[in-house]
């Protein structure tokens, strides 16, 4: 194998172990030579991770390659630590070639190192003891010489001056210890290096093993205990939505939800409001979950809840104007991105769905970090100062600056109805493309566990089996919702079937059947949406799909007809009624979606063709020819309608039914 390739395996194997090290986090590096195109010659390099990157998923587009020789002399012109942000605008100048990612600003730890091969690696066991007040005492006494006691310093230059330093003053040394940080470990092969890091992480994981108290967070605390599955279940589900409006007063985030036995544990010890105060300490840690959580009672009021949100985000103010210079960035938001519920689990908070799950995987290796630390010593994070120095770093910052504009829909959680196929299928994934977390629920559960997969997985999309006509499943289906992403903002009513008769051959069961589906569904689904809506006092989206039907009057339809037009005054009814909630409330009426629709292929079309007197797979095109447009409508087009109906570019817009129809003239609305 080659060098780089090597490389990439090693970050990989590492990357994929939580306890190693953390998504996003850590870095690994190889160096080795290649041809220098100009010169013709050999050139020593450094291939290393590149900023944002995520070992477990490396690939070599991800890797930043830098020439050694321009890198190490950087430090003849290095201006101290004071300016040392300085210096990660000069890596851009080492860099070897085109293309590759952005150095990091742990590049200088691998570079400077002069081994081959280098690991930074923030795994809990190594952080453990690196954040203990006996870090330093500790370190030699479970390792020797062969690995060496940093003190904290802020990742940069600096760092990797001082681990180079070492790596050259003690030959006998395979890593170190940074305080407050985690662990590089160096090695003359790749495979030397990997076995060095899990070396230093396996030693720490045995030690906390055999000399760590049994109980490091103290006792139980009565009344705190893991609350039984279901019974914890559902008071998340009942919590979600008002802690969701705790979470995005500033900024509206996705949420996650957590109550692993590692959460429930810690959560219900004496020494939980102690250690939840002293906050984490890892770079990446904080930077993902803030400094501290909030904690909440299950039994929280409203007014409670309120109380300990304020209090919280004056606190966090504070820490802010204790810190902050004129050179600081602006507050980003006072809100708290972790929620621990004794007796629950945990809500964790993010942009996304990806970052919101994330943040808590942090937390948990925040918690196992502690009771590492409190089981051989005591838990000792770096110093509040050194934690705003990081968390509003002027680099943190233009990272952040760099980020692409939110997609139309970032932020927000949708429970498409019926769409395990057809326009619901189309709405979810166009909302998803749109960035929103998407819950996929259909009759049929496999259905829409498939479709959530193929529009992107358990952080973009889930399925849900729901029965829109049974309370209990249109219940469950929220919940899961708001268990899966921490609330909900849209809900689009989809689910529909159509049965085509003259009036005198439609029976009872036609009639309520298709009633019980869109009519009373829909109302199921907007009521019990609208609860966390509400619960949650961030607005949202509600939308129908209903049909031309609700308003033009054609033969052998009178059921679907009927309830179309029950939909499409649900419609103005619950706008005039959710307005005060900030709840919109809009509808689309399509007409003729033949290819891809689910009604259709059901019979529907085979109907409605019989009707017509035209061949079924010639409907699509005679629906077209009777429009304005003379186009055919397709389920991406109502998916678009949706889309826009929801977006801030139509903030000011509710009680409005947008055909979706080229244009039917008898349709019109008036």
């Amino acid at each position: 194998m080659s060098t780089v390739d090597d490389l990439l395996a090693r970050s990989n194997r590492l990357g994929a172990d939580p306890t190693t090290t953390n998504f996003a986090g850590g870095n690994t590096s190889a160096k080795g030579t290649a041809i220098d195109p100009v010169t013709g010659t050999e050139t020593e390099l450094l291939w290393v991770k590149g900023s944002g990157g995520d070992l477990g998923t490396l690939t070599e587009s991800g890797l930043a390659v830098l020439r050694l020789d321009r890198l190490r002399a950087l430090v003849d012109v290095y201006p101290g630590v004071e300016r040392e942000d300085e210096m990660v605008a000069a890596f851009d100048h080492c860099c070897f070639g085109k293309g590759g990612a952005a150095p990091s600003i742990d590049t200088a730890m691998h570079g400077l190192v002069a081994a081959p091969h280098v690991d930074h690696l923030h795994p809990d066991a190594g952080i453990a003891i690196a954040t203990s007040a006996d870090g330093e005492q500790l370190t030699k006494e479970i390792y020797g010489d062969r690995v060496r006691w940093v003190p904290w310093r802020r990742p940069g230059f600096q760092l990797g001056l001082d681990i180079a330093a070492i790596h050259d003053a003690h030959p006998d040394a395979i890593g170190v210890i940074l305080g407050g940080h985690g662990i590089t470990a160096w090695g003359a092969t790749s495979d030397e290096a990997e076995a060095n890091s899990r070396w230093i992480i396996d030693t720490a994981a045995a030690h906390l093993a055999a000399h760590g108290v049994a109980e490091p967070f103290g006792p139980v605390v009565p009344g705190r205990e893991a609350r039984p599955e279901g019974e914890r279940r559902a008071i998340a589900a009942a919590l979600a939505p008002r802690l969701r409006g705790v979470a995005s007063r500033d900024h509206r985030m996705v949420g996650h939800f957590t109550d692993t036995d590692v959460v429930l544990d810690f959560v219900a010890r004496e020494e939980l409001e102690r250690l939840v105060e002293l906050g984490t300490s890892c770079p990446d840690h904080f930077l993902r979950t803030k400094v501290k959580p909030l904690v909440v009672p299950a039994d929280v009021t409203d007014d409670e809840l309120a109380a300990l949100h304020d209090a919280y985000r004056a606190d966090y103010a504070a820490y802010y104007d204790r810190h902050a210079t004129a050179d600081s960035p602006a507050m980003r938001g006072a809100d708290p991105l972790i929620v621990l519920v004794p007796g629950i689990g945990m809500f964790s908070y993010g942009k996304d769905a990806q970052t919101a799950r994330v943040a808590g995987e942090f937390y948990v290796n925040a918690i196992n970090v502690m009771r590492g630390a409190e089981s051989v010593s005591t838990y000792a994070p770096i110093s509040e100062a050194e934690k705003f120095r990081i968390e509003y770093w002027a680099l943190e910052e233009a990272k952040l600056q760099r980020l692409p504009k939110p997609k139309r829909h970032a932020g927000r959680i949708a429970l498409v109805t019926g769409a395990a196929s057809g326009i619901g299928r189309a709405i979810a994934a166009r909302l998803a493309a749109d960035g929103a977390s998407v819950v996929i629920a259909d009759l049929d559960a496999g259905r829409a566990a498939e479709a959530a997969a193929d529009i992107g997985g358990p952080d973009v999309a889930r399925g849900v089996a729901c029965d829109v006509t049974d309370p209990a499943a249109v219940q469950a289906a929220v919940d899961a919702t708001l268990l899966a992403f921490g609330g909900i903002d849209l809900v689009v009513n989809n689910a529909g079937l159509s049965i085509s008769k003259p009036l005198l051959e439609t029976t009872e069961e036609d009639w309520d059947v298709q009633h019980d589906v869109m009519a009373k569904g829909s109302f199921l689904v907007a009521r019990a949406a609208a609860r966390a809506m509400v619960a949650q006092g961030v607005g949202g989206d509600i939308v129908y799909i209903a049909s031309k039907n609700a308003q033009f009057a054609g033969p052998n339809n009178v059921a679907y007809s009927a309830t179309k037009a029950d939909q499409a005054h649900q419609v103005r009814l619950l706008a005039a009624e959710l307005g005060e909630h900030g709840i919109r409330v809009n509808g689309v009426n399509p007409d003729g979606v033949v290819r891809g629709s689910g009604i259709f292929a059901g019979g529907w079309g085979a109907q409605r063709a019989a009707v017509y007197g035209v061949p079924e797979e010639e409907l699509g095109e005679f629906y077209a020819q009777r429009t304005l447009l003379k186009r055919e409508v397709l389920p991406e087009h109502v998916a678009n309608a949706v889309s826009v109906l929801c977006s801030d570019e139509l903030s000011h817009t509710t009680g409005l039914l947008v055909p979706v129809d080229a244009g039917v003239a008898a349709a019109f609305l008036r």
